[in-house]
C-alpha cells in the first residue's frame, strides 16, 4: 500500500524526475533523507520503474503525431504486438480493452509517412481495423 506522502513524491517526480530530494522534502516538511529512503523503497518495491525524459517531437522534426488504434483477428493478436514492438515509429506500444484491442502512439515527419504506415498496418496479417488519430495539442 503505498502512502499519501509516497504519491506526492511520485507527482513531483512524474512533473520533473530532476527534482532534488532536498526541494521534495521541503515540500512536504521531512527530512532530506525520509524523501531519499521512501524513493529508494517506491523503486526497490517497483512502484517507480524508472526515470525518464519528456521530449517535444514537433522540435525534433516529427509534424505529426498520432494514437493509433488496432484490432486483429483473435489468433493473430500476439503475433501482432511482437511485429508492432519492432517498429521503429512505434514510440509507445498497448494492449488495450474498449474501442481498439492495441494503441500505438507513433511520430511521423509529414502526412505522407502516416500514410504509408497506415497501409503497411493494413497488409500485417490478421489486422481488421486501423483507426489513427492525430492529437493536435497535449494538455497535460
Amino acid at each position: 500500500m503505498v502512502r499519501n506522502s509516497d504519491l506526492k513524491i511520485i507527482r513531483i517526480l512524474q512533473e520533473n524526475s530532476r527534482t532534488p530530494f532536498l526541494r521534495i522534502a521541503k515540500v512536504l516538511g521531512v527530512s532530506e533523507a525520509a524523501v531519499r529512503k521512501r524513493v529508494k523503497r517506491l523503486e526497490k518495491e517497483g512502484v517507480i520503474k524508472r526515470y525518464t525524459v519528456e521530449v517535444d517531437p514537433v522540435k525534433l522534426g516529427f509534424e505529426i503525431v498520432t494514437f493509433i488504434g488496432v484490432d486483429t483477428k483473435p489468433e493473430y493478436y500476439i503475433s501482432t504486438l511482437e511485429k508492432l514492438k519492432d517498429l521503429d515509429k512505434v514510440v509507445s506500444l498497448y494492449s488495450s480493452s474498449g474501442d481498439h484491442m492495441i494503441l500505438l502512439e507513433c511520430w511521423f515527419k509529414d502526412s505522407e509517412e502516416l500514410a504509408e504506415f497506415v497501409k503497411r498496418l493494413n497488409s500485417m496479417d490478421g489486422v481488421t481495423r486501423v483507426c489513427p488519430a492525430i492529437i493536435l495539442k497535449k494538455l497535460k
